[in-house]
């Protein structure tokens, strides 16, 4: 029996069309309105856990007059950079506030734009110095560098970070934007629909994958200069290892994270006492990761390693790895394929002059 085929006359095949982009267009409209609803009722509670915690210290009793002792005053900000693992760290701090009694706070910028303008600088610098509510505190978020010092602060907060191999970090970042994650797989993402491989982007010379992607770790680094946004700029590369090297406490890689975490809690015990144990075996450590995600082939990987960008965002990732193996060399010993932190190393003697 051949098939009965209802032919739709032309103006109904176009009312037809018409109707159906119209109810996309109705679709995307309604998406985009919960998206704004979902920002707007997180801030809201956001704003009400501030003042539940300020209310909760202000019934302890008066802080703003009370000097903080040296640990009760520190803040660290991690100033994440995207796809590094960045959330399975941020987990971990969020994991052991209240055991170990201290405030997370993420640093939540419109658009996720890490450049602050100038007056948001100067109302954070206030807020991490002056907010004793939220000290001992440990503030993250997609934000560059910021040099406190121009802002006449005399304490300064400790700054750590996370990088990642280039390529591997903007592989992962391409398919997190198509397919999400299965850390919150339900969202929608804002290349979702979009099946093209990495590989067959970069053959086309497609804008999402282009070399000038690669540009982001330099400039987290670099800070609020706009030469370090300028894309290839050597100044900027420069100026992001003096940064690195200067003021930060601590910077690791992706690619060996555990001992990462295992060199802050030997170093800052106030903050990460746990924190090794609970990577190793923690359920939360291994959270996030990127769906859909397909390895690059070889001729992909070369035809990006041609790029000038690609050889300063490596060289400056090359740079961070030998600065973090050289501390790691000098903190920890190897024995049975396991590594143990050095005990204190060091002792005072020829005291003077002798007390009686």
């Amino acid at each position: 029996m051949g098939l009965l085929r209802i032919m739709m006359p032309p103006k109904l095949q176009l009312l037809a069309v018409v109707a159906f982009a119209v109810a996309m267009l109705f679709l995307e409209n309604q998406i985009q309105k919960l998206e704004e609803s979902r920002s707007k009722l997180e801030r809201a509670i956001a704003r009400h856990e501030v003042r539940e915690i300020e209310q909760r210290h202000t019934m302890d009793g008066p802080r703003q007059d009370a000097v903080l002792d040296e640990e009760e005053d520190m803040v660290i900000i991690y100033n994440r950079v995207p796809k590094t693992a960045s959330t399975s760290f941020t987990n971990i701090a969020y994991d052991l506030c209240a055991k170990n009694k201290y405030h997370v706070l993420h640093i939540n910028t419109t658009k996720n734009n890490p450049v602050m303008s100038l007056q948001d600088q100067v109302r954070f610098v206030k807020n991490i110095t002056s907010w004793k509510e939220m000290k001992p505190g440990f503030y993250h978020g997609h934000v560059s560098y910021l040099d406190f010092a121009k802002f006449g602060v005399k304490k300064k907060p400790i700054y750590i970070n996370v990088i990642r191999d280039p390529i591997e970090r903007l592989v992962s970042y391409y398919y997190f934007l198509r397919f999400g994650d299965d850390y919150r797989p339900g969202l929608r993402r804002r290349k979702q629909g979009d099946k093209k491989t990495f590989d067959e982007c970069v053959a086309e010379g497609g804008s999402d994958c282009a070399p000038e992607k690669l540009w982001l770790q330099i400039p987290f680094f670099c800070g609020h200069s706009s030469e370090c946004w300028n894309v290839g700029s050597r100044w900027a590369m420069d100026q992001a290892k003096y940064n690195l090297i200067n003021e930060y406490f601590l910077v690791g890689v992706t690619e060996e994270l555990e001992d990462f975490i295992m060199l802050l809690e030997a170093a800052l015990p106030r903050f990460f006492r746990g924190a090794t144990e609970l990577y190793r075996t923690g359920k939360k450590s291994h959270l996030r990761k990127t769906t859909e995600k397909k390895l690059p082939t070889k001729q992909t990987i070369a035809k990006l390693q041609q790029s000038d960008i690609w050889k300063m965002e490596n060289e400056f990732y090359e740079f961070a790895l030998e600065q973090f193996q050289f501390i790691r060399a000098h903190a920890v010993r190897e024995k049975d394929g396991d590594l143990y932190i050095l005990a204190q190393n060091f002792f005072y003697e020829k005291i003077y002059p002798k007390s009686n």
